[in-house]
């Protein structure tokens, strides 16, 4: 019997998406949520998009992008289906840039800058990376399968225009692997069947 390397479902994007999630205690509520995309290839071309709701932001939710069409294509799937509140279609695009810094053997920095604003979104005490994979329809919540490499960081904190968000990190399991609330995702590619 042969099996093949290949996966034989469609691939929707490919690309990264880094996230931080703080609270105050552990059992506590988010108090920042925040869902970073740098996408490589989408139906909706490349492109930045920074997902945001904080105390920080009021607990309003604030898209970031430099690519208004991938943004409202990954929010209309991808994005909604793991945070629905993300997935609104009226909420305002800033335009922002985007760049990064660092060396995640030790930590990593993306810069978002608009008109008004500088974010800045740093992990750190960055832990051991492994390969997360699920196949399409794995997960009874969502259509889509995900391979990820997700490399926890046990230190992370967000700011805009200076002022640091409340809360921390704090550690999780996924299956027998040390995980976090905040966690580099990188060569992230998303599935669905053909």
């Amino acid at each position: 019997m042969t099996t093949s390397s290949i996966d034989p479902n469609r691939i929707l994007l490919t690309g990264e998406n880094p996230y931080i999630r703080l609270s105050e205690t552990d059992d506590g509520p988010v108090t920042t949520d925040a869902s970073f995309w740098r996408i490589i290839f989408s139906p909706g071309g490349p492109g930045h998009v920074l997902f945001l709701q904080s105390e920080l932001t009021n607990n309003e939710p604030r898209v970031y992008t430099d690519n208004i069409n991938m943004t409202r294509w990954l929010q209309e799937g991808i994005q909604g289906s793991i945070n629905a509140t993300f997935g609104n279609l009226e909420l305002p695009a800033i335009e922002a840039s985007f760049k990064s810094s660092g060396d995640i053997r030790s930590f990593w920095t993306e810069h978002i800058k608009t008109r008004d604003e500088e974010v800045d979104l740093t992990w750190y005490e960055i832990g051991e990376p492994f390969l997360s994979h699920s196949l399409p329809g794995s997960n009874p919540q969502r259509p889509y399968g995900v391979a990820t490499v997700l490399i926890p960081a046990n230190g992370a904190r967000l700011t805009i225009n200076g002022r640091f968000a409340k809360g921390r990190p704090f550690p999780r399991q996924r299956e027998d692997r040390k995980h976090s609330t905040c966690a580099l995702a990188f060569s992230e590619s998303w599935t669905l069947p053909y």
